[in-house]
């Protein structure tokens, strides 16, 4: 009579335990018609440069884009090909597109083939802005203050970010194009010169191919 019993018994339980059993290792497997992904961060790597020239070569050439809020500056190799040698994120006018008057908080664009130039380099190491904003008159301008001709406009340059670095990159300025104020000084001190072609592409300018050739030697 017991072994009946315990054989019914056994005969009941097992079921139990097999489902039981069945749920748990199902459990850890991912739902039928799902696949596990792993997703890779991919980020962009730097651009590979060469050293900071000791002094200003005379040759080199900046592209300010207003898409990317970089400025890069180009110069040629001792091969002769052009290469990107440094590159400074920046902070462009507070609205956008091409300047048009006084006032309009826009950077002004280099018409296509005609880059502005730089016509002066001062020390605006003690210069003060005013810029309505409650702060009164305080140091706005980093140490140097590279002075641009833009035809039909006045008082363009590009400068340090004093009380500012907050907004480069980005969009606050008044038109001209501020770097952090480390940047202004590495631009000044080893490439900047009188005389030196600034091209200021519209927000809608990509990367234009011999830029993206440039950039391409780089990385050889």
């Amino acid at each position: 009579m017991l072994n009946r019993f315990t054989l019914i018994l056994f005969l009941l339980v097992m079921p139990i335990i097999g489902t039981a059993c069945s749920s748990s290792s199902s459990s850890d497997k991912p739902a039928a018609g799902t696949d596990t992904v792993k997703v890779d961060t991919v980020k962009a790597s730097a651009p590979q440069l060469p050293p900071i020239p000791t002094t200003p070569t005379g040759t080199a050439m900046i592209v300010v884009s207003k898409r990317d809020m970089m400025l890069s500056v180009y110069d040629r190799n001792s091969a002769g090909d052009t290469i990107m040698v440094a590159q400074f994120p920046c902070c462009m006018g507070k609205n956008k597109g091409d300047k048009v008057k006084r006032g309009d908080m826009r950077t002004p664009e280099s018409p296509a083939g005609k880059p502005f130039k730089i016509t002066m380099i001062q020390d605006a190491s003690t210069w003060k802005h005013d810029f309505k904003d409650g702060r009164g008159e305080i140091k706005a301008y980093g140490y140097w203050f590279l002075r641009l001709e833009t035809p039909g406009h006045r008082g363009i340059g590009i400068h340090g970010s004093t009380n500012n670095e907050n907004t480069v990159p980005g969009r606050a300025s008044e038109g001209c194009i501020r770097l952090l104020d480390k940047d202004i000084i590495t631009l000044k001190e080893h490439f900047a010169y009188v005389g030196m072609p600034v091209t200021v592409q519209p927000e809608g300018q990509a990367p234009l191919p011999w830029e993206l050739r440039a950039r391409q030697r780089n990385a050889q």
